[in-house]
């Protein structure tokens, strides 16, 4: 049984498999780590193996709890990995890429697939049908832009995402939202077309937290999987036990 730790920039993911199967996946804030790890191994105790990706900032004080329990292994730009890395610096290449990288080659073995994770960030990574990462781009997240609007200027307000989005906003806040959502809708269904004119067969997928919200409002056909990026960590876990 694994123990998979997605420590993203705004939440930490726990996530418990056996084998390929998800069997419970909490969510949890920096404080509550400790906890949220001790209540994982009471439920769980068969947990051997845990792999622990951390973008944001657990500190190795904290990610040495999970010694008490099981054998832990922290994941970084030179683990093995079982697809072609053709990044030009794979060494600054993020875990959470190297995470979507993974489940994209397993899940969809010899396939162009272009994963989008809608969180902080937007990330776009591609595998080729010949198993090969080639790399993608990165750009800012829903929340990073309506952050972004509010903070460089003297009197736009912070909002929050709204479901309800004119073309034509006739007020400041409609034309924040039109602005954000049909923005980050825009471009998404423009890389992905981008990526269509390159790649005759092409699968998409979308995942992260704001992929949900997004989904719907996209042109293109996509396949949403919300828990994507746990299933890559559990395959590298899988991949590099030693």
């Amino acid at each position: 049984m694994n123990l998979v730790i997605d420590a993203g920039n705004t939440s930490i993911k726990l996530a418990v498999f056996r084998k390929k199967e998800l069997l419970f996946l909490t969510s949890t804030d920096r404080p509550g780590f400790p906890k949220s790890v001790k209540d994982v191994f009471s439920k769980f105790p068969e947990i051997a193996h845990a792999l622990v990706a951390s973008v944001g900032s657990l500190s190795k004080k904290e990610i040495n709890v999970l010694a008490i329990f099981c054998k832990v292994q922290l994941l970084t730009s030179v683990a093995s990995v079982p697809f072609k890395n053709s990044y030009a610096s794979p060494q600054t290449l993020g875990v959470d890429r190297i995470a979507l990288a993974t489940a994209a080659f397993y899940k969809y073995p010899y396939t162009n697939t272009l994963v989008i994770d809608a969180g902080t960030c937007i990330t776009y990574d591609l595998i080729n049908d010949r198993g090969e990462y080639c790399g993608g781009a990165i750009s800012p997240g829903l929340l990073m832009r309506y952050r972004a609007l509010h903070q460089h200027t003297a009197k736009l307000p912070l909002l929050d995402p709204s479901p309800f989005v004119e073309l034509i906003g006739n007020t400041t806040e409609k034309s924040m939202h039109s602005g954000v959502i049909n923005g980050i809708s825009q471009e998404i269904d423009g890389v992905i077309s981008q990526y269509h004119t390159r790649f005759e067969h092409l699968t998409v997928i979308l995942t992260g937290g704001d992929g949900q919200f997004l989904s719907n409002r996209l042109k293109n056909t996509i396949f949403a999987h919300s828990n994507f990026l746990l299933e890559g960590l559990n395959y590298l876990l899988e991949y590099n036990k030693h």
